[in-house]
């Protein structure tokens, strides 16, 4: 499993997406597979209440077990569920995009994930890494920054370096803001102000930078936890492996499964996708712009008709001014068909 990747890749992929989506659905998804059971994978003891799967791997990767979240199946249900009840086409796309990005970030670890699950139990995994969630909580994370995942993380904040244009206030006022109609929430209905939201949308990138460089520190420093660069490492801890079928029969197993989803997806999209989708409309922030109307100015002119004007003006309505009317207007979702 990857430790800080997760926080990082969400700007990464919400800045190189080409249509409008929610970058913190992008960041909920990519958090989704793991809540609820990363903290569960560990083991936990409340009062009287204990549980700790045999099995870490097979519990958090496998079936039966909770394997199924780190499938691209379950992306696509999640993403189906939202655009149903939220009625957000920026929520549902987001969802689905960073759920499928955990999930293809886990196939590098020695364990992998059932990338095509239901329609095949087989594991997809490079073998970066070694996934060692059977060793606890600081066994995990001193396994994992004590070998390749610690590159895997700089890497993907060598990638947000390099697109830091991504974290600029521009940036989030031009595309992040006005994609989400979260961001209109927080600010006239909790009351936050812009600078914090704008800190808010830093905070992963923070959490994430932190994360690295204080785990890692803590494994060299705490743990003594030889760092081990060769593929698979480090050679230090047990880690869990699957057993993995010829190439013909691999090869045979991914081509049902890839021939599953696509199926999955197509009679989804068919029989409720597609009409969801276009009956909800995309997000627009729209500006309502008011514009005072002037007053008639006073004149000796029309001295002489002042009392007929007076008289007739009195039943008029006066027209109103900027002052009194609120100019901070909430984001509103429009139709094209409206707009």
């Amino acid at each position: 499993m990857s430790w800080a990747a997760h926080e990082l890749e969400s700007y990464i992929l919400h800045k190189h997406t080409k249509v409008k989506v929610s970058y913190l659905a992008i960041l909920l998804g990519c958090f989704l597979p793991d809540m609820g059971t990363k903290g569960t994978v560990y083991g936990f003891e409340i009062g009287s209440l204990s549980f700790k799967p045999e099995n870490a791997w097979d519990y958090h990767r496998g079936w039966p077990g909770v394997g199924f979240t780190h499938s691209l199946a379950w992306g696509v249900v999640l993403a189906l569920a939202v655009l149903l009840i939220f009625k957000s086409r920026e929520w549902a796309l987001g969802l689905l995009i960073g759920q499928w990005a955990h999930v293809l970030t886990d196939c590098f670890d020695s364990v992998g994930v059932m990338l095509f699950f239901p329609f095949n139990d087989q594991h997809y995994s490079t073998g970066m890494w070694a996934y060692a969630a059977q060793e606890g909580r600081y066994g995990d994370a001193a396994a994992y920054y004590g070998s390749l995942g610690l590159a895997w993380d700089l890497f993907w904040l060598a990638m947000l370096a390099y697109n830091y244009r991504s974290l600029t206030s521009k940036y989030f006022k031009q595309h992040v803001y006005p994609a989400d109609p979260a961001w209109g929430w927080l600010r006239h209905r909790v009351g936050l102000s812009d600078r914090f939201l704008l800190a808010l949308y830093h905070a992963y990138f923070l959490y994430g930078a932190c994360r690295i460089f204080a785990w890692t520190i803590w494994a060299q420093t705490s743990e003594d936890a030889p760092m081990d660069w060769k593929w698979g490492g480090p050679y230090w801890v047990d880690k869990a492996t699957v057993d993995h079928p010829p190439v013909t029969e691999f090869l045979s197993n991914t081509l049902v499964g890839l021939t599953g989803l696509v199926a999955f997806c197509w009679v989804v999209w068919l029989a409720v996708g597609r009409r969801l989708w276009l009956h909800t409309p995309p997000y627009a922030e729209v500006e309502i712009v008011r514009t005072s109307v002037p007053r008639p100015r006073h004149s000796t002119e029309n001295d002489g008709d002042e009392g007929d004007d007076g008289a007739r003006n009195d039943d008029e309505p006066s027209p109103e001014t900027d002052t009194d009317r609120d100019t901070d207007t909430e984001p509103v979702r429009q139709s094209p068909d409206r707009a």
